[in-house]
């Protein structure tokens, strides 16, 4: 099975991935991905970038099993680019889309990373709850909570770094809001604390879920819905006052 994941919560990016969902125990093949650092820039690089997965996106587009979008949370127009470049890939190419929370990336991440000690991996590095937070600017963060198997407990929120208390936490907003969190009793791991979400990530997540699962349809993916979390910013103009 050939999935293509797309995440532009944070930065742009993709990744192609072949996973065998009858066998759970090996893991996801990456074919190829791509990320940016850039967290301003998604229309212009996203579409070069997907196209460059593939060595000929007109027969293997089609070919896909499935396309798996990060649903955010995440800014208006970033969100929006990724969402809107995964639906209509979707559609063009006749290929089933689902949507997974972003955060779930960053939670993959936690999950499989091992904890060092003297330069030796020494178990897992998330052992009880964890939360995963990043950047929605505004002196605010996106967060959820996970067990320590990176299974979704709470969330996702937007609010300050305050909200969250006596737990690790992982993610560029733990890196951002470090002192506010450390007043609150949580930890800030210093390997994660600039990671944002990838398309990466993300697929690995999707595909442990679709492995355990045994199948696309049964794993429990989203639609495609956006998490903006916030309002918008832009209003419908009211109605306009007369003149006198």
């Amino acid at each position: 099975m050939r999935i293509l994941t797309i995440d532009t919560s944070a930065v742009a990016s993709a990744a192609l991935l072949d996973l065998d969902p009858r066998d759970p125990v090996r893991p996801a093949a990456v074919v190829a991905n791509f990320a940016t650092a850039d967290t301003r820039s998604h229309a212009e690089v996203l579409a070069p970038g997907v196209k460059s997965l593939f060595t000929d996106p007109v027969t293997e587009g089609p070919a896909l099993d499935a396309i798996v979008v990060g649903t955010g949370p995440g800014p208006f127009t970033g969100l929006r680019s990724g969402i809107a470049m995964a639906r209509t890939l979707a559609f063009t190419w006749g290929v089933p889309i689902f949507g997974m929370m972003s955060l779930d990336a960053l939670a993959q991440q936690v999950f499989d990373a091992p904890e060092y000690r003297d330069g030796r991996a020494v178990g897992p590095l998330a052992t009880g709850d964890f939360v995963v937070a990043t950047d929605a600017r505004r002196k605010e963060v996106y967060w959820a909570r996970f067990s320590a198997g990176a299974q979704l407990l709470d969330g996702p929120h937007v609010g300050p770094a305050a909200d969250i208390t006596g737990v690790p936490v992982f993610g560029a907003g733990a890196g951002l809001y470090r002192e506010v969190l450390e007043a609150g009793g949580c930890i800030v791991n210093e390997t994660f604390a600039d990671a944002q979400p990838t398309a990466l990530e993300l697929g690995r997540a999707a595909a442990r879920r679709i492995c355990a699962a045994g199948s696309l349809e049964a794993a429990g993916l989203l639609e495609t819905t956006p998490l903006y979390l916030r309002e918008s910013d832009a209003k419908v103009p009211g109605p306009r006052k007369r003149a006198l």
